[in-house]
């Protein structure tokens, strides 16, 4: 299943529906209000745009997600190294490292997830 595309500001209110999910929409509208400062017709604007693109259902006035965070996340960045890197990971590692250094801590990480792809490969 391919992950809908999702915009700055869906975004945001996506984590907020992921860290409270299954919520009445009356509450979600309440919270997106408080930490997003949106109107009740912005955020009701919302959940239909995400609902009809696949992102999240909302039945009987019960929002919850459809895709989850890790999905919504690794698809941006399938995107963004598609897009900018000419679908080169390694390319987009080497412009992600040369502007941040890394602790050994990340270095160590990093290592750990390679060495644990290359075992499953």
């Amino acid at each position: 299943m391919s992950v809908p595309k999702i915009f700055e500001s869906e975004y945001r209110f996506c984590k907020i529906l992921w860290e409270v999910e299954p919520i009445k929409s009356t509450e979600l509208v309440k919270l997106c209000k408080e930490r997003l400062d949106w109107s009740k017709a912005t955020t009701y604007t919302v959940i239909k745009r995400l609902s009809e693109r696949g992102v999240l259902i909302s039945e009987n006035a019960l929002v919850r997600s459809l895709v989850s965070q890790e999905e919504v996340q690794s698809a941006q960045i399938d995107e963004l190294v598609e897009k900018s890197f000419d679908g080169s990971l390694p390319a987009f590692v080497a412009a992600f490292t040369r502007h941040k250094k890394l602790s050994a801590d990340e270095v160590s990480e990093l290592r750990r997830m390679i060495d644990a792809y290359t075992e499953e490969g």
